[in-house]
């Protein structure tokens, strides 16, 4: 636990993506000495960090080498695919891992946490299975009815996600999930379709010494596993953030630690429904680089650093888009991005990821207005003027 605040920190990021990039730059406001890890050069975290690494993740002897050199005050996960039980050991050192080695292992694959949130803590979740087979799953996938969700239990941002819609579907969302699956494993989690009116991210803020806190709930809109879009607030009542709330805190406080946790909600006509969780910073949470005076990679940053966080103001009504690759390249430049920052209160983030691929996400477009709708357009319009260009 962290009492005296004494800045700087030195600070080691496992997995330097674009949200990591964005922490690392709120944590370099505040003088800390921050070194971003990843499996591959220049990735986008290592191209503000004071220092990188390439390492496997997955290697015990990667980790305990690079953690051996830097000596860090704080361990960072940005990633799930991660030597968990490394991070176990590195804690019992008495080195601080966020939120805590234990959530980040719990969370690392799917089944953990749902099981965590179903089956200990009683919350209600989709109906759910496993499977290792191909022929496992078509029994389960039998059991839990169609339409349903196929995904692996462990990958990043969605990928080898499937909704399948009857049983000839099922042999290729196998396919599909184990191609995308990250890490060592080789099972998949299928889930009862949920008929939802929103899905929602709720950001909670939980804090070493002071109360769990949240921003305002974020809508968002996913296309093949991973988010297209998200808004700020999501329009839902009352009633309904309380008990995403509530929820919200069961888990947390179950996983300990401090940070900000990214906790996703299926909110349908009656019912809030507990669907997934991140120990960390969200991809949908990007819209707070807009529309909020602190944005979810600052809040992450005091929440761990046990700075204060008197107050969450919500600046408007905001969106975020993404700017998607289309095609393989090494060698990337982008046009539009001028015709894309004409308009008020519209911003670009390029993440610098030094390759594409169809489908992985290069950038956001974010924009705020007078209302979540108008705010939405504007962000997909400035995002579909920016062009990928490959050499």
């Amino acid at each position: 636990m962290i009492n005296s605040i004494k800045l700087p920190q030195k600070l080691m990021l496992l997995g330097a993506g674009e949200l990591g990039k964005e922490f690392v730059i709120a944590a370099q406001r505040l003088g800390n000495y921050v070194i971003a890890v990843d499996r591959y050069p220049n990735a986008p975290a290592m191209q503000v960090a004071d220092c990188c690494e390439v390492i496997s993740m997955l290697s015990a002897d990667d980790l305990e080498a690079v953690v051996t050199q830097h000596k860090p005050d704080l361990i960072i996960p940005e990633i799930e695919a991660i030597r968990t039980e490394k991070l176990l050991e590195f804690e019992q050192r008495g080195i601080t891992v966020i939120p805590t080695a234990a959530a980040t292992n719990y969370t690392m694959n799917r089944d953990r946490i749902r099981e965590l949130a179903h089956q200990e803590l009683g919350i209600r979740t989709a109906k759910y299975g496993y499977a290792v087979s191909l022929e496992e799953l078509i029994a389960v996938a039998d059991q839990i009815g169609f339409p349903n969700v196929i995904k692996p239990v462990m990958s990043s941002s969605g990928k080898g996600q499937s909704v399948v819609q009857n049983r000839d579907e099922v042999e290729q969302a196998w396919n599909y999930a184990i191609a995308n699956s990250r890490g060592d494993s080789q099972k998949v989690i299928i889930e009862e379709f949920i008929n939802f009116e929103i899905e929602i991210t709720l950001l909670t803020i939980k804090q070493w010494n002071d109360p769990t806190i949240y921003c305002e709930p974020i809508g968002h809109r996913q296309e093949r596993g991973d988010y297209q879009e998200s808004w700020q607030p999501a329009e839902i009542s009352p009633d309904k953030i309380l008990q995403a709330q509530e929820i919200a805190k069961k888990v947390t406080d179950a996983l300990g630690g401090a940070g900000i946790f990214g906790v996703e909600f299926f909110i349908t006509k009656d019912e809030v429904i507990f669907s997934e969780l991140s120990p960390r910073p969200h991809d949908t949470g990007m819209v707070t680089l807009i529309s909020q005076n602190l944005n979810e990679f600052e809040l992450h940053l005091r929440a761990i650093l046990g700075l204060p966080i008197p107050h969450i103001e919500l600046l408007g009504a905001s969106a975020s888009a993404v700017i998607l690759a289309s095609e393989k390249s090494d060698s990337i430049t982008f046009t539009g991005v001028a015709e894309a920052l004409s308009e008020k209160d519209v911003d670009i983030k390029l993440f610098g990821k030094p390759t594409a691929h169809p489908y992985r996400r290069m950038g956001v477009a974010l924009a705020k207005a007078d209302n979540v709708q108008e705010a939405r357009d504007k962000a997909t319009k400035a995002a579909s003027k920016i062009q990928i260009i490959s050499h």
